[in-house]
């Protein structure tokens, strides 16, 4: 079994060339959806798609990394552990299970240490009928100048401002109004777009191409920035579906000790969302009964990782920033979502282990 450290990287590229070898060492075909744009380094830029099992099995288990593009340092190397992982490799095959590897759904942002896409969206909010009204966010309106200040870093009576925000409205009000998404400022934290984004179309694809033989699918979506460091909170990622949570919580939660939140009932580290990504599923996989989460592992307290968003979309909007300043800002971004350290990553593929080996078992009742 390969050292969890070494499953991860230090860059996109290094990422994706893990992810290919790791594919290429277990005799398994890649399908690569190339982005139309290049990489931070000129890199070729893709969507890497990996089946680990029989085309036709009735029983699909996704596990998808860089939803959020940076968060993809992480979620990349639990899949390229899991390649080289043959204990469970072999107890996914002997309970009937393929497992479908989408590595960096986000490329752009992967490489680009962003969160957002290459259309400053954010994947996980773009998922609308876009022929229909979008949600407002009236909280977000209220303070877009102030998250995006014209000069950075922000002065003392801009924070001033968004502590009496916070101060009047509370905590939980201002991550909500903040990370919610929106759909009204396109230059903005967390614009859900006005238009399905490439990853958007690709990743539909994707569930076409693989899913539309299963009838049972799971889902588990890899994502940091949330809650306490290194600690996999295991986030209902369906619809608001009794059947499917109590699923959930059988497969996932079942031992108390790694309870299923849910953004439904407020459970959650996250704030209540629109235009989630796996949503695309009731659509491009109407046949399958679908179970899935999201796993959101911490790495730092809310307000810095606010602050690097903050820091890294003003960044986006002054590309003429002088060279230290953008490197700080970047560096800064990439402690938001990834721990660098051998604890964090051996905790990250402890946890990740240990939920595929339940979706498995799951999926094969």
């Amino acid at each position: 079994m390969m050292n969890p450290v070494e499953a991860f990287s230090a860059s996109y590229e290094q990422a994706r060339g893990k992810f290919l070898a790791s594919a290429a060492s277990a005799n398994l075909p890649v399908t690569s959806h190339v982005h139309p744009l290049s990489g931070r380094d000129g890199e070729v830029l893709a969507m890497d798609v990996v089946l680990d099992g029989a085309p036709d099995a009735q029983r699909l288990l996704i596990v998808s990394s860089a939803c959020h593009g940076v968060e993809g340092y992480c979620g990349s190397g639990v899949q390229v552990f899991a390649l080289h992982d043959a204990a469970w490799r072999e107890q996914a095959r002997a309970r009937g299970v393929a497992v479908l590897y989408v590595h960096a759904l986000n490329p752009y942002g992967f490489s680009h240490v962003r969160r957002a896409t290459n259309e400053n969206a954010d994947l996980n909010r773009n998922f609308h009928d876009f022929s229909k009204p979008l949600p407002v966010n009236e909280g977000y309106r209220a303070i877009h100048s102030l998250l995006l200040p014209e000069r950075w870093p922000p002065n003392a009576a801009n924070a001033a401002a968004i502590a009496g925000y916070v101060e009047k409205y509370g905590a939980r009000a201002f991550q909500a109004a903040v990370s919610s998404g929106q759909h009204e400022f396109p230059d903005g934290l967390f614009f859900g777009g006005t238009a399905p984004t490439w990853s958007n179309q690709t990743i539909r694809q994707v569930l076409r191409d693989h899913g539309r033989a299963a009838g049972k699918i799971a889902w588990i979506d890899l994502h940091t920035g949330l809650g306490p460091s290194g600690l996999g909170e295991r986030i209902f990622a369906c619809k608001d579906d009794a059947a499917a949570l109590a699923r959930a919580r059988q497969w996932w939660g079942g031992d108390g000790a790694t309870p299923i939140t849910s953004i439904y009932d407020g459970s959650s580290t996250s704030a209540f969302l629109t235009g989630l990504m796996w949503m695309a599923f009731y659509e491009e996989c109407p046949q399958a009964e679908y179970t899935g989460i999201a796993m959101e592992y911490g790495t730092l307290p809310f307000p810095e990782v606010t602050q690097a968003l903050r820091a890294e979309h003003w960044l986006n909007k002054h590309p003429d920033a002088p060279a230290d300043q953008a490197r700080q800002i970047k560096q800064q971004m990439m402690d938001a979502f990834y721990t660098d350290t051998d604890a964090w990553k051996k905790q990250i593929i402890d946890q990740a282990r240990e939920a595929l080996l339940q979706a498995a078992t799951g999926l094969s009742v």
